[in-house]
């Protein structure tokens, strides 16, 4: 019996999606018990830990699914999706977020910001004003936005790329 080839865009969708509520809930737990504007660092460690734990396990079962097989390309492309998807879900999350449950939360986080600066001896109240305007433009919804794309199918990319070699069928 032939088994059919399922597509990596389906398939890659529904991880993307999985690990797009995954970063909700680790962001959600994070503003929930305020450790996001107490600047605590687990919620993005764990996340860098779960990013490519799904990429390579969803292309460890994209080859099961395919009666063992996988190219290279087939590896990358699902990464890729996976990652792209996930980074337009968490943009949703943090859009509805930003400006219908919490619009003064970015406000604060630029004052959590701004008074880590200024806790540092070494530079000037000019320095933390020029830095200032990079968080500013950072946080705005389109630059944030792209940059987390961009970032999100880089990083798909080398982590998929690193699964494919690994995982790919020798012919």
């Amino acid at each position: 019996m032939e088994s059919v080839k399922i597509s990596t865009g389906k398939f890659g969708m529904n991880y993307g999606i999985i690990l797009g509520v995954v970063m909700i809930a680790l962001s959600v737990i994070g503003y929930v018990t305020g450790q996001t504007l107490e600047g605590a660092q687990w919620p993005q460690l764990l996340y860098y830990i779960i990013f490519p734990v799904v990429i390579i396990f969803a292309i460890s079962k994209y080859k099961k699914h395919n009666a063992n097989t996988l190219t290279l390309g087939e590896a990358i492309k699902l990464g890729v999706i996976i990652a792209m998807i996930s980074a337009i879900v968490y943009i949703i999350y943090g859009l509805l977020f930003n400006y219908v449950i919490d619009p003064e939360f970015m406000g604060q986080m630029k004052e959590v910001v701004r008074d880590q600066m200024l806790e540092n001896p070494n530079l000037t109240q000019d320095q933390v004003d020029q830095q200032m305007v990079w968080v500013e433009k950072m946080m705005s919804p389109v630059i944030g936005s792209a940059f987390w794309i961009a970032a999100s199918a880089i990083f798909g990319l080398i982590w998929s790329l690193i699964g494919g070699l690994v995982m790919k069928s020798s012919q």
